[in-house]
């Protein structure tokens, strides 16, 4: 039967060399491999998977042991994958694919109930904590409400439903996404499942920043990193798309797939139109004001995260310290590097390094629902005495 991958087993931070052995596949689970040793498979892995195939073809071979870990957690960069791979595992597991993606969240339907429920009052959400199960032994956990969090009401209803035998098959395959955006209530909660999971239970975690997870849960699963796809695999993933705008669009997705396909551009040029003018004046080459006609113009859009913005200030701030630094850098933002070169000009190593970790300590604030225009100001305000 299936069972919980003991603390004491280490988990598999990346994937060791496919060469190293070859395993029958009713042989070996993964408490029992060496970091160099892990299955070979003769079948293919997942169709429409890109990048990553080593741990593709290691999941896959997952599903064809007579015994897998319960918990699985891939982490990775936003967009890199990691909910397609869960969905691509768990119909390769207990089948259906079909109905499992049509719990795919960046799916228009999808997307557009999540982004309702940012409407709702927080009793009306934890009344009705938020899950997808098109297929019925397939759920899927995404965050909830305006701070994008999964809620200790969402952990309850899992820990509710876990207990529910599978309608076909020996497995159930619950997929919480973004784990790392748990709550202290509903990580204490996720903790107490994975101690005493029901045996016909298959949790898969993603999580961008996997150390934002408690240590406890870390050390009860078994962990794969996905990385950024290469440009060679990021052209072949545009190309199966019939993506426009293909090399700028390659460029900013920075080795994420689903950030190739979903990003607007239009979009992120409104808001990388902000960004550099925040970072002008923050560097003392233009005014303060025109930075305030940004900022009020952005302060009563509620649906203007602050995380996006911030997402796209990393990204110039990336930029600036490649071209201060390095001769004929590359860079992201290609089509603005002389507004770039001119703003690398201007500043110091330590004002680009204090401006990341301003930027940091708001992106831990986020999910405190703090006001974004305030918030902005006064990281224009200090990092403009820096720059004097």
């Amino acid at each position: 039967m299936v069972r919980v991958v003991p603390k004491s087993i280490p988990s598999l931070t990346g994937c060791p060399d496919f060469n190293a052995v070859v395993l029958v596949p009713s042989t070996a689970i993964v408490t029992h491999l060496e970091m160099n040793a892990l299955w070979h498979t003769e079948g293919l892995p997942f169709e429409n998977f890109h990048g990553n195939a080593k741990i593709a073809e290691t999941l896959f071979a997952m599903t064809r042991q007579e015994r897998i870990p319960q918990t699985i957690l891939l982490d990775g960069p936003e967009g890199v994958g990691k909910a397609t791979l869960a969905r691509r595992f768990a119909a390769a597991l207990i089948g259906g694919a079909e109905k499992i993606e049509q719990d795919d969240l960046s799916l228009e339907a999808n997307a557009e109930v999540i982004a309702e429920r940012e409407k709702w009052p927080a009793d009306k959400r934890n009344e009705d904590p938020l899950l997808f199960a098109t297929h019925p032994d397939v759920l899927t956990f995404p965050p909830d409400g305006p701070l994008r969090q999964i809620t200790i009401e969402q952990m309850r209803l899992l820990k509710q439903r876990a207990q529910f035998k599978p309608l076909h098959g020996s497995r159930r395959v619950f997929l919480i996404d973004h784990i790392d955006r748990a709550n202290e209530q509903a990580a204490n909660s996720l903790l107490k499942i994975l101690e005493e999971p029901p045996e016909h239970l298959v949790l898969l975690l993603g999580a961008e920043n996997p150390y934002d997870l408690l240590a406890t849960i870390r050390s009860r699963v078994v962990s794969f990193h996905l990385a950024p796809l290469s440009n060679a695999e990021m052209k072949t993933f545009a190309a199966s798309r019939g993506l426009a705008d293909v090399e700028r669009r390659i460029a900013l997705a920075a080795g994420s797939p689903g950030l190739a396909v979903s990003m607007d551009l239009e979009v992120y040029d409104e808001r990388r139109t902000a960004m550099l003018k925040l970072l002008e004046v923050a560097a003392g080459s233009a005014p303060f004001a025109d930075w305030a006609q940004y900022a009020e113009a952005m302060a009563p859009r509620k649906l203007e995260k602050l995380d996006a913005l911030l997402k796209i200030l990393y990204v110039l701030l990336e930029d600036v310290l490649l071209l201060a630094e390095v001769r004929n850098a590359e860079i992201r933002n290609a089509d603005i590097r002389r507004d770039l070169e001119a703003l690398a000009g201007r500043v110091s190593f330590r004002w680009i390094r204090t401006a990341v970790e301003r930027a940091d300590e708001l992106s831990a604030l986020v999910r405190r629902n703090i006001q974004k225009s305030i918030a902005l100001d006064a990281l224009v305000v200090e990092l403009r005495g820096l720059a004097v």
